[in-house]
């Protein structure tokens, strides 16, 4: 579903991201782990269309989105990527159900139809009792719940997961750690998650390590 090949990136004179060729599939939980400063996160901002690399090719589901221009990627990326991101990034101002919602008012969507989704992801997730709440009643896991909701909203294709627990405690990493395997099993959601957590990044059905811009064990097929 994610084909990257001879991706490279610098930074000035600092080479991050020395030719990477990787392929991820449907339904899969892949964790990315390495020291500071390896390429982890680089690299997944550059599959998650965050950023673009200096050469090389990354196809999603078919479609080059390297050379998609920028109005033509934000749409691809609101309606096929999620993203979560080891601060929560929730607007203060809204209640749970209207951060949920957000990408999908983005999408134009209809508004009932987005409501009743984002309800259904939350109620999904256990957070039954804190539609109406915003951030700030909340507790880190509850947080970090929403905004894996939010990133689940319009259906994607692929969440990317930039250090998703990195700000919970061990009882709260735990069980978001076990909500992603949930997710891949009930709905087959496909993750992509860089991690410096050993427990979430040997739970994954493939890991991959990364040492100074290169993938340092090689892809087993299953």
């Amino acid at each position: 579903m994610i084909e990257v090949k001879n991706i490279s990136k610098s930074y000035n004179t600092l080479q991050v991201l020395k030719g990477i060729d990787l392929v991820i599939r449907r339904k899969e939980v892949v964790s990315i782990v390495g020291a500071s400063g390896a390429g982890k996160s680089t690299l997944l901002h550059i599959m998650g269309t965050l950023d673009k690399p200096d050469t090389g090719l990354v196809r999603i589901n078919g479609q080059d989105v390297v050379n998609l221009r920028s109005s033509a990627l934000a749409d691809f990326r609101n309606q096929n990527i999620g993203f979560i991101f080891q601060f929560h990034n929730l607007l203060p101002e809204f209640t749970a159900l209207e951060n949920v919602c957000i990408p999908g008012y983005l999408s134009n969507k209809d508004a009932k139809k987005v409501q009743a989704r984002a309800t259904e992801l939350l109620l999904m997730l256990g957070l039954k009792n804190r539609l109406d709440h915003t951030p700030s009643r909340m507790s880190g896991g509850e947080q970090q719940r929403t905004a894996v909701a939010r990133a689940l909203i319009n259906s994607p294709l692929v969440v990317f997961a930039d250090e998703p627990s990195g700000n919970l405690d061990s009882k709260n990493a735990q069980e978001l750690h076990q909500l992603f395997f949930r997710l891949r099993d009930e709905i087959g959601q496909t993750f992509v998650i860089v991690t410096h957590n050993e427990d979430l990044a040997n739970m994954a059905d493939r890991k991959l390590e990364m040492k100074d811009g290169k993938i340092l064990i090689p892809e087993v097929s299953n």
